[in-house]
């Protein structure tokens, strides 16, 4: 009959196919899984032990930003900002794991050698930067963004010879600001603490203007020649602030109330902590300019370095020639910071701790370099990446790997190793060369433009007049000083007047060609994105040792055919029994 029941015999056979289906597929996920979790999972599991470490404040905003990236590939890294000083001691002591710092052991202290420690160690490049002059001024109520000063005026009002804000060397820097700078009183913002960003400020002291520092020291109660310090000598009754680490003496300067301080610190706590301005540097070309990341690549070509590896001493910086590189971009304060590595296993210090700190080190000396310009600090040249990834092998436990440095995708450097930034940095615009002229545009984290005055000032120069305002002197002036307003346009400048300033917030300009070396010089026009966070939002790994993107996708693939070889066989079976009962 055509609507009876299949036969014993059938439903029986009919049941063992089905049985051995669903073994069969039951089976075959079962390897599936055994295949995945052998293949798979381990490799993308990589277990690391937390590490410890301590010292340089002058580092610490790339340092905290790498070690947030790298805590999703199951890293701790922990950091303390204690200072260059105390990060050598505790590294010293065995206290940490690794330390970082802008000075090595063995510099001579106020005649006290900073003796390095028993165990074993090497130094490894890890940022580059400027230390950067940020500071609170104020005319008439507005913030004054656009400070310029020369490098013996930075010395004497750090030592207590230039105690005025209206002083004739400091207008003689500041010729738009001249007619306008209060007399209000300067107030030097020193580190408390042992500090690397010190010693790097008095170490350029104590090389350009070693007779300014000598004497300063003397009325301190050092002995001379001064020299470096990590420690910033106070004169009793001199008005200076002292204040612990970067964030402190930046912070203290960042304070409403505190107009008419000024403090050295790492760039990036201008742009990246403060949004504060810094003042812009004569160099030896005779220009003004400030710590950026090209500025900084640019001056750092001039830099030796100790390549004797069998010394202690391998990889510091000597920076003598940086201070009076005759490139016209380069910026005199340029340095970089060093890693404090353990080469050999100590009671606390394992190869389950190697390996981590190998893994860290990996990843910020390619991968952590791509953005740190955003933070305020300058990639490492190529030399400098090869030397720190051939001081990551050195390290007890480290998972070794073979990075081809053409991929590491570093700004700084292109695939034929070539220093791009140095390349293409651009020439400072004509008004930041000293002379009648100043450009208008901010710096640092503030970046409008400074407007003093107002009115219609002197007559525009080439190009037409740009909107109203403008950085020039107060009212009639020959009309060489002035900046463009807001909206100014070409080269010619603002209704303050200005024979080469540009356009400020929102304005162009066109370049223009130095007089004096016949070179095309970049433009003052045009607002300027400060950068942001954003950039380190999704970290992509370089490194085996912390995560694959091609492993992340097999990852989801494999769960995607696990739940499907799971769920499926079960879900089939039971429309299949449906359908039979219905029929």
């Amino acid at each position: 009959m055509s609507g009876s029941r299949p036969a014993a015999p059938a439903r029986a056979r009919a049941r063992t196919v089905r049985t051995a289906r669903t073994a069969r597929a039951r089976t075959l996920t079962a390897l599936v899984i055994a295949f995945l979790y052998c293949t798979l999972v381990p490799a993308a599991a990589e277990t690391y032990v937390p590490i410890s470490g301590a010292g340089s404040t002058w580092s610490q905003n790339a340092l905290d930003q790498w070690r947030a990236n790298v805590k999703q590939y199951g890293m701790t890294v922990n950091y303390n900002g204690t200072g260059s000083s105390d990060g050598r001691n505790q590294f010293r002591n065995g206290t940490v794991d690794y330390a970082v710092s802008e000075i090595p052991y063995g510099i001579k202290d106020s005649g006290v050698v900073d003796p390095p420690p028993s165990r074993k160690y090497a130094y490894m490049p890890i940022v580059a930067g400027g230390t950067s002059f940020m500071y609170n001024l104020t005319i008439a109520g507005r913030r004054v963004t656009n400070l310029r000063l020369s490098g013996d005026v930075i010395a004497k009002m750090f030592t207590g010879a230039i105690t005025m804000w209206n002083d004739p060397a400091i207008k003689a820097d500041n010729p738009a600001l001249a007619a306008a700078l209060p007399a209000r009183r300067v107030v030097p913002v020193v580190r408390s603490d042992g500090s690397g960003t010190t010693a790097q400020f008095t170490t350029w002291m104590s090389k350009r203007y070693g007779s300014v520092w000598d004497a300063y020291c003397r009325r301190a109660g050092r002995s001379t020649p001064c020299g470096t310090t990590s420690n910033y000598p106070l004169v009793a009754g001199s008005g200076f602030v002292a204040q612990s680490g970067s964030n402190g003496v930046s912070g203290y300067v960042a304070q409403g109330g505190n107009v008419g301080t000024i403090t050295y610190v790492e760039y990036s706590y201008a742009v990246y902590t403060t949004g504060f301005p810094v003042a812009k540097v004569l160099n030896q070309a005779g220009y003004y300019v400030e710590p950026k990341a090209s500025n900084v690549a640019v001056a750092l070509l001039k830099a030796r370095i100790n390549e004797d590896s069998s010394s202690p001493g391998y990889l510091t910086q000597i920076l003598d020639d940086v201070y009076t590189d005759p490139d016209a971009r380069a910026y005199p304060l340029s340095s970089y910071s060093y890693m404090i590595l353990p080469t050999k296993l100590e009671s606390n210090f394992n190869t389950q701790k190697g390996k981590t700190l190998g893994a860290f080190s990996y990843y910020f000396l390619c991968q952590g370099q791509q953005h740190v310009d955003d933070l305020g600090y300058s990639p490492l040249p190529i030399n400098l990446v090869q030397a720190g990834l051939n001081q990551v092998r050195k390290i007890p436990g480290v998972d070794v790997e073979s990075i081809n440095i053409k991929n590491c995708h570093n700004p700084t450097f292109s695939s034929d190793g070539g220093n791009t930034l140095a390349k293409t940095a651009a020439y400072p615009p004509a008004c930041d060369k000293k002379g009648t002229t100043q450009c208008s545009t901010g710096t640092g984290g503030a970046k409008d433009p400074t407007v003093v005055g107002g009115g219609s000032g002197g007559a525009g120069g080439t190009g037409g007049s740009g909107g109203s305002g403008g950085a020039g002197t107060s009212g009639g002036t020959s009309g060489s000083t002035g900046g463009g307003g807001s909206g100014g346009s070409a080269s010619g400048g603002g209704s303050g007047g200005g024979t080469t300033a540009g356009g400020g917030s929102g304005g162009s300009a066109s370049p223009s060609t130095d007089p004096d070396t016949g070179q095309v010089i970049g433009t003052d026009g045009g607002s300027t994105s400060s950068g942001g966070g954003g950039a380190y939002a999704v970290p992509v790994s370089t490194s085996r040792s912390i995560g694959s993107g091609m492993q992340a996708v097999l990852m989801a693939l494999a769960g995607v055919l696990l739940l499907a070889l799971t769920v499926g066989p079960p879900l089939i079976n039971s429309r299949l029994r449906a359908k039979r009962g219905g029929s």
